[in-house]
């Protein structure tokens, strides 16, 4: 039996093992059937990141974002575990279950995609005060804590202190801080009606070292982008970021001081801790790797996604950048080739067509550039849940959301804290599948 280990189940690690099933499936007969797939993953599912702002903004249930591997993959093993370390030699992959049992896979064929974690700087207080959005708890705990900081502030007999609960930091203006911006916006806007204050007492404060808002979607878009910011109430502030955080407030790299209770860091990712540890060329902390996506010297072995550095052949020189898009198309293109690899078809180099991006900036508002048409508001708005909806890979899935989106249309969104994901839960170590050591 030959065996095929994939580590990580997001973008990358899904489509490969998808695609490597339905490719053996379909040479079965010329003994395909003899190879055994596997997936070893944190978590029993893949997420559809680019939909964790609707869930922290209470737009989407964090359910209908996660896609469980074991009704999606079939002929696929799903092995719950923190791959820890590969030896190249041995030929095995040891990880970590989640009793914290340390066991390990024999691989003939292995493939790398443990994907990226946030990238966090030397700030002060950053680990401990903010939180990020990579995991759905960290989504989760991001919206209770805004909506109880909202609760709080309306009883609070420290006018200081109840203006800090109603301010919001968001560091990161790229699309996904962006967007985590204005879905809070428009989650505050529910709760100050509901709750019944003036939304205009909730103020956002969008931090970037950036020259301008979301720089991957071209200067115009960019531009209309801002407007839409600020026309929200939103106050971006570019070629700053933070300097230290403190529970009460931050200070910014400007020396200025803001008092708030929450703060999302949306900054940016690097490669897996797992890709430090294999001893392997990296470049900008990302696995070196061929335009066929194998890992040079270790013929058997391919890595893609976030945490491969996958050259560009459209700009020479450069490497493809983290989004979902290069992510599901290396996960296609890596079961092509593994498959290939072993004696199954041909195996291809990457060559990525950017279809452009689409940005969700809240009720009635966003910014597109699908195939460099570019296009915002209510065009762009259409476009963009068109193409969520057509990404994310199950039927019951783009169901519940496309039930979402109409609910948001046509009623206010639900102003309720309930507890799902605490503060440890959203810790940043949390989110790359480590659990903080628990209390004796």
């Amino acid at each position: 039996m030959t065996s095929v280990v994939i580590v990580g189940s997001g973008f990358t690690g899904f489509e490969c093992a998808r695609s490597l099933a339905r490719r053996l499936r379909k040479s079965a007969a010329d003994g395909a059937a003899y190879v055994d797939i596997s997936i070893v993953s944190p978590v029993d599912y893949m997420l559809y990141t680019p939909l964790l702002p609707d869930v922290a903004g209470g737009l989407v249930d964090a359910r209908f974002v996660a896609i469980p591997l074991a009704n999606s993959l079939r002929g696929v093993q799903i092995v719950r575990g923190r791959a820890e370390e590969v030896d190249f030699g041995e030929r095995t992959v040891t990880f970590t279950d989640p009793e914290e049992r340390s066991r390990s896979l024999p691989w003939d064929r292995l493939v790398l995609t443990p994907g990226s974690v946030t990238r966090l700087f030397d700030v002060p207080g950053l680990a401990e005060h903010a939180r990020g959005l990579k995991s759905t708890a960290e989504a989760l705990y991001l919206r209770d804590h805004v909506i109880q900081q909202l609760e709080l502030a309306d009883v609070d007999d420290d006018p200081g202190r109840a203006e800090a609960r109603r301010t919001i930091v968001v560091v990161g203006a790229s699309y996904s801080g962006t967007e985590l911006a204005a879905q809070l916006r428009a989650l505050a806007d529910s709760a100050a009606k509901q709750i019944g204050f003036d939304p205009a007492a909730v103020k956002f404060v969008l931090l970037d070292l950036a020259e301008q808002v979301m720089p991957e979607v071209g200067e115009k878009l960019g531009e209309a982008a801002m407007k839409v910011l600020r026309s929200r109430g939103i106050d971006v502030r570019l070629g700053v970021t933070l300097k230290e955080v403190h529970a009460e407030h931050v200070v910014l790299s400007d020396d200025s001081l803001i008092r708030t209770y929450t703060v999302a860091w949306v900054t940016g990712v690097t490669g897996a801790p797992l890709i430090e540890k294999l001893g392997l060329p990296t470049e900008k902390g990302r696995l070196k790797v061929t335009t066929e996506l194998q890992v040079p010297g270790h013929p058997d072995v391919f890595a893609a996604g976030d945490a491969a550095a996958v050259p560009d052949v459209t700009q020479p020189g450069k490497i493809t950048p983290p989004t979902a898009q290069h992510a599901t198309r290396q996960g296609k293109l890596l079961g092509r080739n593994v498959a290939a690899s072993l004696g199954y078809g041909k195996p291809k180099k990457y060559k990525h067509r950017n279809m452009g991006l689409v940005v969700d900036l809240g009720p009635k508002y966003a910014v597109a550039n699908p195939l460099n048409v570019r296009l915002s508001g209510f065009p762009a708005k259409t476009v963009a849940r068109i193409y969520h909806l057509y990404a994310i890979p199950r039927g019951v899935n783009r169901w519940a959301v496309a039930l979402a989106y109409l609910t948001d249309m046509l009623f206010d969104r639900s102003v309720v804290s309930i507890g799902l994901s605490t503060q440890e839960d959203a810790h940043f170590s949390a989110s790359e599948g480590i659990p903080l050591p628990k209390a004796h």
